[in-house]
C-alpha cells in the first residue's frame, strides 16, 4: 500500500509541473483517485510546505495569502544539482551548501507557481555586503528554471564591470553545465541588443530558458522594454523572474530606470520581481500603496554566513535596546587611523582643485602599501585560500584623481623593489610586520603565523608581479581575475564600490566621504570572506569614517532585528515599517528616495538610554559636573528617602520630583553626535507622560561609583570612587571620546528590591513593571579622566580627557496605557563635510 501511495504522490508532483497545487488536486480527482488518498497527498504536501515555512533561517515577512507551492529540489532537476556539484568542487562545506539550499528554497517558495494564469510578484531579499548574494540568486534562478520559469532578466548594477562579472558567474553556474537548456540574449562583452526573431526565443517550439543580464542603463532598458512589447504575443505563456542585484541603487525614485523596470514587467503577464541588496534602506521607504516596486509580497532576511567579515565584526557596534554592552563586541583590531591632515594630500579639497591634482604618498598610505606587499608575500608562504591579492585605494569619485595616482604608485613599487637590499628599509618592514601581527595574532583566527624571514624571500616576486590599475569608467586597463593569479593595487571610485568583488582584498585605504547609509555601506568592499588570511586584512580610514561605520553596524543590526520581530508578530510587508535610527551627519538614503518616508514617533517607554560620547575639553566637562552636583543637592533636599551603600560605592535618592530631573536635563550637555540622547526630546516625553497619565511624576536618582576608585565628591557627605571607562582606539578626533559602554544590566536594577543581580534584561523590565510601574530611574557615573584600559582590550585607549566625566543613564518604565510619543525631525548637517555621492550619470548616458 505504501508503494502505491508513493506512486500516486509522484503523479501529484508531476502534475505540479503543469498546474498550481489546487489545480493539481482537481486533476487527481479527474483521474479517479480516491478522496481519502487525495486527502493524504494533500496532507503530505502541506507537511512539506510547513517544513519550508518554518525553516529556522532565513526569516521572512510574507503576505498572508501566499501559497507555498515549492517544496524543494527533486531527483529529476538539472540546474540546481549542477550548482551543488560546482560548489563541492570549490570545497564548499556541506553545512554551507545546506544553508544555501534552505535559503534559496525559501525564496522560490514565495514566488508564484509558473503555471498560474497571471501574476506580478514583488519581493526583497536582504543579505550582507559581499556575503554570497549572487550565489543565492543564482540558486533561486536554478530552482525556478527546474520548475518551469522561462525568462530570467538580471539587472546587474550600473557599470560594465559588474554586469560582465555577473554574466560570467551565471554562464559558469547555469549555462555551461546544461548548455542545451539555455539561450542567451546577452554575452560577456555584449549588453542587450534587440533580436530580430522573438519567436526563436519564446515560441512554443523553443523549450530553452532565456538568460538576459543587463545594466541599469536607460538606453539598454528602453531597448529591452520595446523588444518585449513587440514580442507580447509570445509572452502570454512565459513565466519570468527579474532579479534586481543591488536593488537600492538606481531602482528607487529614479526618473528613467524605475518606470522602465515597471514597463518591462507590464509586458510580462507572469512576472516576479525580486530585489537583492545589503542596504535596503531606500527600498523599505517606498510608499507601499503606490504602483511601484515596494516589496509588498515578501521580505526575506538572509542569515549572516559563517566566517563573513561584516560591519559589526570589523567596527563593532553599540548595544541595542535590551542588550548589555558587555555582551557586544568592540570589533577586530584591524582599523588603522588616517589623520585628517593627510586627507588633502590624497584627495582634492574642492572641485576647483581637481585639475592638476598631484597626490602625495603620506606616511599612512606608505604603511598601508608596504603592509599590502608584506601580506601578499605571507599569503604566498601559506599557499592557501584565494590565489589573488588586491589592495583598494578609494579617495575620490573623480577619474582624473584616480589617474593621478598611477605615476607615484608605480614609482614607489620600483623603488621598493630596488631597496630590498637596504638594511634600514628591511628593518622598517620587519618592524611593521611584527607590530601588525602582534596586534592581531594569527592563532586567534586558526591561522599559522608567518615569520618575517619566510615572507622576505617572497617579496621580490610580489613586487615584480604587482600591477597598479586605475579602475574607473574611463580606463581601459581594468581588474580581470579570469587569467591567472592577480596582485594589484586598484585605484578607483564608483566602479569599485558596488557589487563588484575584489578578489583577495587584503588592504583598503579609504578616505572618501559620502552622505547616506546605503552609499557608505556599499563602499565597504572589504566585507566578505577571507579564507586562509582572516587575520591579515587591514583598513586605513579617517576616525570619522570609522565612527560612521560603527553607527551603521548598529543601524543594520537594528533593522534586521526589526524584520525578525515583524516576522514573529504576523505582520505583512504592507503593514510593517522598519525603523531606521538617524545620524547627525548621514542621511538614511538619498533625499529623492525618502520622499515617502515619515518620521517615526519617538517613544522612550521601556527603554534604557545612556551616554557614551563626550567632549574632552575641561569647560564642557566641568559644566556637566556642575549640573550633576546640582542634581544631587536637589535630590537630597527633595527625596523621600536616601540610601547609602558605601561598600558598593552607590547612593539612591528615592521619589525625587520629576522637575528636578528635567532641570538637570536642561543643564547637562549631551554630545551632539548622540541624537538618541536629545535633552529636549526626553524632557518633552517626560512632561507628556506626567500630564497624560500621571506617570513619571517621581524618579529614583542613583549614583554608581567604583569602591576601589579615587574619590569624587558630589556634595558633602556624598562621595564615591571614580569609575574607569577607556575610550575606543579610533577616537573621533582629539576633541571627542567614545567609551561605547556606560551602564551595565545590573545598574538598571539598582533601585529594585530582592535578588536582582543575575536577572536578564527582560526580567529586569518585568520587575520594574511590578515594583516601580510609574517611576523613572536616572543614574550618574563619575568617570576618571585618565581611565587606563584593561590590557586585554586591544581596541581601547586611555580616556585621557581634561576633566573627570559625568556619564548619565536613564531607564523609563513601560507605559500601562497608550504611550506618549514625541516626534522630532533630525536634519543632516553636511556643511562641514566634503561629500562625493554616487555618480548616476551612467543611468541616462548612451550604453558603452
Amino acid at each position: 500500500m505504501a508503494g502505491d501511495f508513493d506512486a500516486k504522490y509522484e503523479t501529484f508532483q508531476a502534475l505540479l509541473e503543469m498546474f498550481p497545487p489546487s489545480e493539481a488536486v482537481k486533476r487527481l480527482e479527474l483521474l479517479g483517485v480516491e478522496q481519502d488518498v487525495i486527502d493524504q497527498i494533500r496532507a503530505r504536501h502541506e507537511e512539506q510546505m510547513i517544513r519550508i515555512k518554518e525553516l529556522e533561517e532565513p526569516h521572512a515577512v510574507v503576505m498572508g495569502n501566499r501559497d507555498t507551492w515549492y517544496t524543494g529540489p527533486q531527483a529529476k532537476d538539472k540546474c540546481w544539482p549542477a550548482i551543488t556539484k560546482l560548489l563541492r568542487k570549490d570545497d564548499w562545506p556541506e553545512p554551507v551548501i545546506q544553508d544555501l539550499d534552505d535559503s534559496s528554497t525559501r525564496v522560490v517558495s514565495l514566488l508564484n507557481h509558473p503555471k498560474e494564469k497571471s501574476f506580478s510578484t514583488r519581493g526583497l531579499v536582504v543579505g550582507y555586503v559581499q556575503s554570497g548574494k549572487t550565489t543565492n540568486f543564482t540558486s533561486v534562478m536554478a530552482k525556478a528554471a527546474d520548475r518551469g520559469y522561462k525568462l530570467f532578466i538580471v539587472l546587474a548594477g550600473i557599470h560594465n564591470g559588474l554586469r560582465r562579472q555577473t554574466q560570467t558567474r551565471l554562464v559558469q553556474q547555469l549555462v555551461e553545465p546544461n548548455p542545451s537548456m539555455w539561450s542567451q540574449l546577452t554575452g560577456l562583452d555584449k549588453d542587450f541588443t534587440p533580436q530580430e526573431n522573438p519567436a526563436g526565443y519564446f515560441g512554443k517550439s523553443n523549450r530553452t530558458h532565456v538568460l538576459c543580464v543587463v545594466k541599469k542603463n536607460a538606453t539598454v532598458l528602453r531597448k529591452l522594454s520595446r523588444w518585449l512589447a513587440q514580442a507580447s504575443e509570445y509572452l502570454e505563456d512565459c513565466p519570468a523572474l527579474i532579479i534586481d542585484d543591488e536593488a537600492d541603487q538606481a531602482t528607487v525614485a529614479t526618473k528613467s530606470i524605475n518606470p522602465l523596470i515597471l514597463s518591462i514587467m507590464s509586458s510580462l503577464p507572469r512576472s516576479a520581481y525580486v530585489g537583492y541588496t545589503a542596504s535596503p534602506f531606500a527600498n523599505l521607504l517606498i510608499d507601499p500603496s503606490a504602483q511601484d516596486l515596494y516589496p509588498r509580497d515578501f521580505v526575506v532576511n538572509l542569515p549572516k554566513p559563517a566566517g563573513h567579515f561584516g560591519t559589526e565584526v570589523l567596527f563593532g557596534r553599540y548595544a541595542l535596546d535590551g542588550e548589555d554592552q558587555e555582551d557586544v563586541d568592540d570589533g577586530y583590531d584591524m582599523i588603522r587611523s588616517v589623520p585628517t591632515d593627510d586627507v588633502p594630500c590624497v584627495r582634492p579639497e574642492t572641485k576647483a582643485d581637481v585639475e592638476g591634482f598631484e597626490p602625495v604618498i603620506t606616511g599612512t598610505l606608505l604603511r598601508a602599501i608596504d603592509y599590502f606587499w608584506l601580506v601578499t608575500a605571507a599569503r604566498r608562504v601559506r599557499g592557501t585560500g584565494n590565489p589573488h591579492s588586491t589592495m583598494l585605494i578609494h579617495t575620490s569619485v573623480n577619474t582624473s584623481v584616480h589617474n593621478s595616482f598611477e605615476r607615484p604608485l608605480e614609482h614607489l613599487r620600483k623603488k621598493r623593489a630596488q631597496s630590498l637590499t637596504d638594511v634600514s628599509v628591511v628593518s622598517r618592514l620587519q618592524r611593521l610586520w611584527e607590530k601588525e601581527t602582534a596586534r592581531v595574532p594569527a592563532e586567534d583566527f586558526g591561522e599559522t603565523p608567518v615569520p618575517f624571514d619566510s615572507l622576505l624571500a617572497q617579496l621580490p616576486g610580489v613586487l615584480e608581479s604587482c600591477r597598479v590599475i586605475m579602475d574607473n569608467s574611463s580606463s581601459e586597463d581594468r581588474l580581470d581575475y579570469e587569467n591567472g593569479p592577480v596582485v594589484a593595487i586598484a585605484v578607483g571610485g564608483n566602479t569599485l564600490s558596488r557589487g563588484l568583488t575584489l578578489e583577495g582584498l587584503s588592504v583598503s585605504y579609504f578616505v572618501r566621504a559620502v552622505s547616506a547609509y546605503d552609499t557608505l555601506l556599499q563602499m565597504g568592499r572589504w566585507f566578505g570572506f577571507r579564507k586562509g588570511y582572516a587575520d591579515l586584512p587591514r583598513i586605513w580610514m579617517t576616525d570619522e569614517l570609522a565612527e560612521w561605520f560603527r553607527h551603521l553596524a548598529t543601524v543594520e543590526t537594528e533593522m534586521r532585528r526589526d524584520i525578525d520581530v515583524y516576522m514573529t508578530e504576523a505582520e505583512t510587508p504592507l503593514t510593517f515599517a522598519v525603523r531606521l535610527r538617524t545620524h547627525p551627519a548621514l542621511r538614511v538614503t538619498a533625499a529623492a528616495k525618502m520622499r515617502s518616508a515619515v518620521t517615526a514617533a519617538s517613544s522612550y517607554g521601556g527603554r534604557r538610554v545612556q551616554t557614551h560620547y563626550f567632549q574632552t575639553n575641561a569647560e564642557w566637562l566641568r559644566g556637566n559636573i556642575d549640573a550633576a552636583r546640582g542634581l544631587v543637592e536637589s535630590s537630597m533636599a527633595n527625596a523621600v528617602r536616601v540610601e547609602e551603600r558605601s561598600a558598593e560605592g552607590r547612593f539612591i535618592f528615592r521619589n525625587v520630583p520629576h522637575d528636578v530631573v528635567t532641570d538637570f536635563l536642561s543643564a547637562y550637555r549631551f554630545h551632539e553626535k548622540s541624537p538618541e540622547n536629545d535633552a529636549d526630546l526626553i524632557t518633552a516625553y517626560i512632561r507628556k507622560r506626567v500630564s497624560a497619565a500621571g506617570s513619571l511624576r517621581r524618579w529614583n536618582v542613583a549614583i554608581v561609583g567604583n569602591p576601589g576608585g579615587e574619590p569624587f565628591e558630589f556634595t558633602p557627605g556624598v562621595t564615591v570612587g571614580r569609575s574607569v571607562r577607556a575610550r575606543l582606539a579610533d577616537p573621533l578626533g582629539p576633541e571627542h571620546a567614545d567609551i561605547k559602554t556606560l551602564m551595565s544590566r545590573r545598574d538598571a536594577a539598582i533601585d529594585l528590591s530582592g535578588n536582582v543581580k543575575q536577572l536578564e534584561e527582560k526580567d529586569i523590565m518585568r520587575e520594574r513593571r511590578a515594583q516601580l510601574p510609574d517611576t523613572g530611574l536616572l543614574v550618574l557615573y563619575p568617570i576618571d579622566k585618565m581611565s587606563e584600559p584593561n590590557p586585554s582590550k586591544k581596541t581601547r585607549r586611555p580616556l585621557n580627557v581634561e576633566e573627570h566625566v559625568i556619564g548619565v543613564g536613564l531607564v523609563f518604565p513601560e507605559p500601562r496605557n497608550q504611550d506618549s510619543t514625541v516626534e522630532k525631525y533630525i536634519s543632516a548637517d553636511l556643511s562641514g563635510v566634503r561629500i562625493e555621492d554616487e555618480d548616476l550619470s551612467l543611468l541616462e548616458g548612451e550604453d558603452a
